[in-house]
């Protein structure tokens, strides 16, 4: 595996805002690529039958991966989206996701249900970033199936997630 710093910067910082409990995220995290195309981590759940608050640097990075991921979707299926794409995409994601670590303030238990699905859009970026077009397609459904998990847990007004 390549060597991201911007990744590590991020899940660093992402383990430094976990709850006790919750700190081998990090370590996890770099290994939900290889389940390719996997649902969302398990244990989410909502907040006693509603949703997740979030706040306005989460909701404008989640808006922001989402239109990239609904702006790559046509080309994707078209078997025209190249491993540059790909890597672009990636890239988005893994800054996106350093700069709502940096930014955003949750409750310590909204963040611990976030950092499940933050765990997955980053294993689907790493998967995006892989050798052959099958598993950089794989990556993209998984950073779909996410984003669709983020919108199920968390309250996003007007959310729509990318959708085929």
């Amino acid at each position: 595996m390549q060597n991201r710093p911007w990744i590590t910067l991020a899940l660093g910082a992402l383990t430094l805002l976990t709850v006790p409990g919750q700190a081998s995220f990090a370590a996890d995290a770099h290994h939900h690529h290889e389940h390719h195309g996997a649902a969302p981590a398990a244990g989410l759940h909502l907040n006693a039958g509603a949703r997740w608050e979030t706040d306005a640097p989460l909701r404008q990075v989640m808006g922001d991966i989402n239109q990239a991921l609904a702006d790559a979707l046509p080309a994707i299926h078209r078997e025209r989206f190249g491993k540059r794409d790909y890597t672009a995409l990636a890239s988005t994601v893994e800054r996106k996701i350093a700069y709502a670590v940096e930014h955003c303030r949750l409750a310590p238990e909204a963040d611990e249900m976030l950092h499940l699905i933050i765990a997955d859009m980053l294993g689907g970026a790493e998967m995006m970033r892989g050798k052959t077009p099958g598993q950089r397609h794989a990556g993209a459904a998984r950073l779909q199936k996410a984003l669709q998990a983020y919108g199920t847990y968390f309250e996003h007004p007007g959310w729509q997630p990318a959708a085929d």
